[in-house]
Formats: C-alpha cells, structure tokens, sequence
C-alpha cells in the first residue's frame, strides 16, 4: 500500500497527524508522510486518514 497526500489540497488541519502520528506529520502548511510504504499494522490507519480528510487530500495506492 502506498499513500499519498496532495499538497496543493492539504489545508494543514492535522486530522490525519492526529489519527495516525506514526505515518504524518506536518511540513509548514500541509501533511507528509514520515514512510515511504505503509507497514500492514498501519494500513487501517491509513485507511481511516482517508476518510476523515475533509478536502480528500490523501489517496491511497493498493
């Protein structure tokens, strides 16, 4: 699985740092990614940052 999150609509509301802090972070005014891959424990993580991301930012990558 693979994640990414599209900078141009981030609106740095650090939902998805807050559900899962072990895959994002933020750099300045939007989120990055701390991985590459998602490791399996964290891919319902992932999946749950998908959802919650109110501009749908995130997209995910099987």
């Amino acid at each position: 699985m693979k994640v990414t999150v599209d900078q141009e609509l981030c609106t740095a509301c650090e939902l998805c740092v807050d559900t899962c802090p072990d895959l994002f972070e933020m750099d300045g005014d939007y989120a990055v990614l701390k991985v590459k891959v998602i490791p399996a424990n964290q891919e319902e993580c992932a999946r749950q940052s998908v959802e919650d991301c109110p501009v749908e930012a995130i997209k995910i990558e099987e």
